[in-house]
């Protein structure tokens, strides 16, 4: 071989550009593979309880209430929600990154001018400009160069580098959309919850001063007994206790109806109006969601559209860095003048035009572009697992709030058939007071446990409420994601 190149039959150089595609051909090295991604179409959903069994909520699934103060506290909400301006802003952030990157897929056109003045060294491979010589052509040592025209490049994208970054910006504009529905979602969610809390201790209140009214009565009929000699003795302690007791459980309501409003008003901003509710009757408990739950729950729930979105830009992003691997080729012109003397520079004798191709192919870059692949891929990975337990974490979310929204739906049966008897027994001390047969204390005794059992309902009625709103937010309350074209990733 020694003899073969001592002897030039085939110059060494000639495997130059050999070498150099060979090399580029075989750049990547060491490339971590993509992990698998959840199927939500082949997911196994855990069996949704009954009293949990009807149709998806509507995007507006709040009005469902028809409860006109309730639209207008949501409406202002989702107006003026500093959660959502920022969300908002972020969607407008990723839109403008997909006009940049669709700029960089295209020509670009720049007019460009200057002005130079300098002084030519006589000693310097310009030195016969630096003599004034006008008979050669030359007044040095002082010039005024001038240049102005336009210059024009755009990269050819052969292998779909660019294309891939359009498509990664993309992804992620829809990501920021889907997050967007997400912040309305808990906007929304977090004011029909507080809402009717605050309708919940308010009818709780009520209920407990009505228990409180009665005990009084029960109270002032034993003293007025005992003064009129009827009864021998009264014992002021139980019932002052009974009342305390009372007191308690209403301050206890009216200090959790001050809180539940102040996280309103913040929901509303607090530049917003105080809110004055007017009450109004809790809704009654019905089933609210479908038995099964497969392919669906994808998207209903925007948090999950969105992971499914970041995936879709990451492996663009995987395209984009395979992309750089391969050679680039750049074409460039130019049409300009450019004279030593500004007096010269608008002569068409001063005219220039040009046009260039250019190839650029990695050839040893210290291992960059590996490195940038390692990291888009990792990061690529990292949103399929983020996506993987995101779907995982859904289901068991949707689970245990249907599962929660059947165990209240069951006590609240019972508490019913017991607030029933509570009502027959009340109706029976009713009947008995109007022939005369009991006195009126007896009758407020009688309704003592009613109301007692109506303040259990009430509370179990709110809890039910509260459930029902966490499992409607459970299932995406009723987002629906955009049909928006797949990209496909060999």
């Amino acid at each position: 071989m020694h003899n073969f190149y001592k002897n030039k039959i085939i110059p060494p150089f000639i495997f130059l550009p050999l070498f150099i595609s060979l090399s580029g051909c075989a750049w990547v090295h060491d490339e971590k593979p993509a992990i698998a991604e959840t199927d939500i179409a082949q997911l196994r959903t855990p069996q949704i309880p009954k009293a949990a069994m009807q149709k998806w909520p509507g995007s507006d699934w709040w009005t469902d209430y028809h409860n006109p103060q309730l639209n207008a506290l949501v409406a202002q909400a989702l107006k003026d929600s500093p959660s959502i301006a920022v969300v908002q802003q972020r969607v407008e952030v990723a839109k403008a990154h997909i006009k940049m990157s669709e700029a960089s897929d295209g020509p670009q056109v720049d007019f460009g001018a200057d002005l130079e003045r300098q002084k030519m060294s006589a000693e310097g491979v310009m030195g016969p400009f630096a003599l004034d010589d006008p008979a050669a052509g030359t007044t040095g040592p002082w010039y005024t160069n001038g240049t102005f025209g336009l210059q024009g490049r755009y990269e050819l994208d052969l292998w779909g580098k660019n294309r891939a970054h359009i498509q990664s910006a993309l992804g992620v504009y829809q990501a920021k959309q889907a997050e967007l529905a997400e912040a309305r979602l808990l906007v929304s969610s977090a004011v029909v919850e507080l809402y009717w809390d605050i309708q919940t201790y308010m009818a709780l209140k009520q209920t407990l001063m009505d228990l409180r009214e009665q005990e009084t009565l029960i109270a002032k009929t034993d003293r007025q007994l005992y003064e009129q000699g009827v009864t021998s003795s009264i014992d002021d302690t139980s019932t002052s206790i009974r009342l305390a007791k009372i007191d308690e459980q209403i301050d206890v309501s009216k200090g959790r109806l001050r809180l539940l409003q102040t996280s309103l008003q913040a929901m509303l901003g607090m530049n917003a109006p105080a809110v004055h509710l007017t009450p109004v009757t809790l809704p009654e408990m019905k089933d609210s969601l479908p038995s099964v739950l497969g392919y669906e729950l994808l998207a209903r729930r925007p948090d999950l559209q969105a992971a499914h979105w970041y995936i879709e830009a990451s492996l663009s992003a995987v395209d984009a860095a395979h992309a750089a691997f391969y050679p680039s080729i750049n074409l460039m012109g130019f049409l300009q003048y450019d004279a030593l003397h500004m007096s010269d520079l608008f002569r068409s004798s001063a005219q220039q035009m040009g046009a260039i191709a250019g190839l650029t192919l990695p050839v040893f870059d210290s291992g960059r572009l590996n490195a940038n692949l390692g990291i888009v891929r990792a990061n690529s990975n990292l949103s399929i697992a983020s996506y993987n337990k995101a779907v995982v974490e859904a289901v068991s979310d949707v689970a245990k709030n249907a599962s929660q929204v059947q165990t209240l739906s069951d006590e609240n049966a019972h508490q019913q058939t017991v607030l029933d008897g509570s009502q027959h027994i009340y109706s029976l001390a009713q009947q008995h007071f109007s022939v005369g047969i009991i006195s009126g204390a007896q009758v407020a005794k009688a309704k003592l446990p009613l109301l007692q059992e109506q303040a259990k309902k009430i509370q179990l009625q709110g809890e039910w409420i509260s459930a029902d709103i966490r499992l409607i937010r459970a299932v995406g309350g009723g987002y629906r994601a955009q049909n928006t074209e797949t990209v496909h990733h060999g």
